[in-house]
């Protein structure tokens, strides 16, 4: 990477072939927005304005995910935003709160499910100049997205007991393992991790255990380990810079992007994009939608932003993502104008002008 910070991803040939080859041309594009809630349509329209000031040739649609509840009272995405995913087969989408409670549907969940989403990538880097109690951190966490515990198959078995089913498929396991690899092959990456507990889940997570080791088989010019769960967790806050790819089933990637995130600077500085297997891809900041200051202009962008730039980079707009990129860094190495949870006392607005300002 020339020492240069890159929150990105490259795609290899391979998995241009297997996601489609719409966005890799550099002729305009019509993207999806779904704000979302709380301050997502803050930080939302401070990466349109930071956009519109790199002249990113970008239109984009927005749309409201707001739940409809459909004939049989269930909820769902408004047809709309499906409609309008399937048009644009790329989004850009900020936090989507989800009440906690019986009958209420996880909306990142469905539109994982909507759209197929099967590989989620979080790329955790140390920023120059932002400091944490780790330095020189530089990995990916590539989680499959669709299965696991997350599959949302539960029943009530007898009064007080519920059962939870956890589905893992040699089809989904295997594709998130070669994406795992050809990822790492197309971003100069030495090593792949499998995080499992097939010691103690011998038949689901061994299933994606075998897929990996299979996959590992296919790619023997990237270093293969497979660890615990634990292990990895243990290993993880002990000395970061020796994980370079992890991936792993649904639930655990859940757990451990989160806790990688903070060894960087939480889930404000930290992108994250979703693969899909029909050329749908959606990029998402991952952070909640804090309702406390939602309208008050104390919104920190750069997760969304970050984001937005992996989003660029996954269509060929590299030149434009290296720009962005560069001042929204430059903006945090020199802490004159910082929101409060990147330890300054700029607003949103004011931490968006100085960006701009940079790409002038």
């Amino acid at each position: 990477m020339n020492g240069k910070f890159h929150f990105f991803f490259r795609i290899a040939p391979s998995i241009k072939r297997l996601i489609g080859r719409r966005y890799f041309s550099q002729e305009p594009k019509t993207v999806t927005l779904i704000p979302g809630d709380g301050i997502g349509p803050e930080i939302s329209a401070s990466v349109q304005q930071i956009f519109a000031a790199a002249e990113v040739p970008i239109v984009w649609e927005s749309v409201d995910v707001t739940p409809v509840r459909g004939p049989d009272g269930k909820t769902r995405i408004p047809p709309e935003a499906i409609d309008s995913m399937g048009r644009t087969k790329l989004g850009l989408k900020g936090p989507l709160a989800t009440p906690v409670g019986k009958g209420h549907m996880s909306l990142n969940l469905a539109l994982r499910k909507e759209f197929n989403l099967y590989a989620n990538v979080r790329p955790c880097k140390s920023i120059d100049g932002y400091k944490t109690p780790y330095d020189n951190v530089d990995l990916v966490t590539i989680r499959e997205n669709t299965e696991g515990e997350y599959s949302g198959i539960e029943h009530v078995i007898v009064e007080g007991v519920v059962q939870s089913i956890k589905l893992i498929t040699e089809p989904a396991s295997r594709r998130v393992a070669e994406f795992a690899f050809e990822f790492a092959k197309a971003n100069n990456r030495q090593t792949v991790t499998a995080v499992h507990k097939a010691n103690i889940m011998r038949m689901s997570d061994g299933l994606f255990l075998q897929c990996c080791r299979e996959e590992a088989e296919k790619h023997r010019d990237i270093r293969f380990r497979e660890m615990y769960l634990d292990t990895v967790c243990l290993n993880m806050v002990q000395d970061p810079t020796q994980f370079d790819v992890l991936v792993m089933p649904n639930l655990y990637g859940d757990i451990l992007s989160d806790l990688c995130a903070g060894l960087v600077g939480g889930l404000g500085v930290t992108p994250s994009g979703n693969i899909g297997a029909d050329g749908v891809a959606i990029f998402e900041s991952v952070h909640g939608t804090a309702p406390d200051i939602a309208g008050l202009d104390k919104a920190n962008p750069t997760a969304l932003l970050l984001s937005a730039v992996m989003m660029l980079r996954h269509m060929g707009l590299n030149e434009l993502a290296n720009r962005i990129e560069s001042a929204a860094l430059t903006v945090i190495k020199e802490g004159q104008v910082l929101t409060g949870d990147l330890g300054g006392k700029a607003n949103c607005s004011d931490f968006t002008k100085a960006i701009c300002d940079q790409l002038a």
